[in-house]
């Protein structure tokens, strides 16, 4: 069991993606925005990651921050997106599309073939079917709460719902505290994580006046990055629990 295991790490950044395939990681999933919760990352990025790293690149396809329903203008974004994304060398894409009265956009995620997230989908165990019946390779998941712990029990649901079908992957606040149990309590094979830790900045000038962002945003000069030796604990704990 513990040989099929496999983690996914959050990246935004080279040194992120460098880290986590340190530390252990079997997939990353490259984004950037992570404080919109992941858009998509620019090519620059994604060409330069690759050079660095060996595992799986798995690119977002989110065009900007806030809800899953999209306009014929986002749309036309995200197919560009793909295309580009997936010449430059994206091993999979990370995606979701919903309707307004939020059920998955089968006809869009169907064009746009990846990974769905379908936390904010209305019915999970009918996300769940609509996703098998397209071919989706896998589902990342919270269990519909505000973390894969809180979530637990709707995942355990849709694992066994899964029957195999279609691989479940918890993500959402997982860290050395809660991994073994959410492990053992859903019974996952894949798991989703960031495994971040703060650094301070390398400036030596700085001007606490202006801010580059919404309130909300990160500290001007404060970096996360992606933390070997959590991703190297994260992957031990899961081997073992396994």
């Amino acid at each position: 069991m513990a040989d099929s295991f496999l983690m996914e790490v959050c990246v935004d950044s080279v040194e992120s993606a460098v880290n986590a395939e340190r530390g252990g990681a079997g997939r990353l999933e490259l984004c950037t925005s992570l404080l919109e919760g992941g858009l998509t990352p620019s090519l620059g990025l994604l060409q330069v990651v690759k050079r660095y790293v060996k595992i799986p690149v798995y690119v977002m396809i989110r065009p900007r921050g806030g809800d899953f329903l999209y306009s014929d203008q986002d749309v036309e974004v995200m197919r560009r997106d793909v295309e580009l994304m997936k010449s430059h060398g994206a091993d999979g894409l990370v995606l979701g599309a919903l309707t307004e009265d939020g059920r998955v956009d089968a006809e869009l995620c169907m064009e746009l073939l990846g990974i769905v997230t379908f936390d904010v989908a209305h019915d999970p165990a009918v996300a769940l079917e609509t996703l098998v019946s397209l071919g989706f390779e896998r589902v990342l998941t919270s269990g519909c709460d505000s973390s894969a712990l809180e979530g637990l029990p709707v995942i355990k649901r849709i694992i066994d719902q899964a029957k195999g079908r279609i691989i479940i992957m918890p993500g959402g606040g997982i860290t050395e505290r809660n991994l073994q149990r959410i492990l053992e309590g859903s019974g996952a094979q894949e798991l989703h994580c960031s495994a971040r830790s703060s650094r301070d900045s390398a400036m030596k000038f700085r001007n606490t006046c202006v801010t580059m962002g919404a309130a909300f945003s990160a500290p001007e000069y404060g970096l996360k990055v992606a933390d070997v030796s959590k991703v190297r604990t994260l992957n031990a704990i899961a081997r073992n629990t396994l």
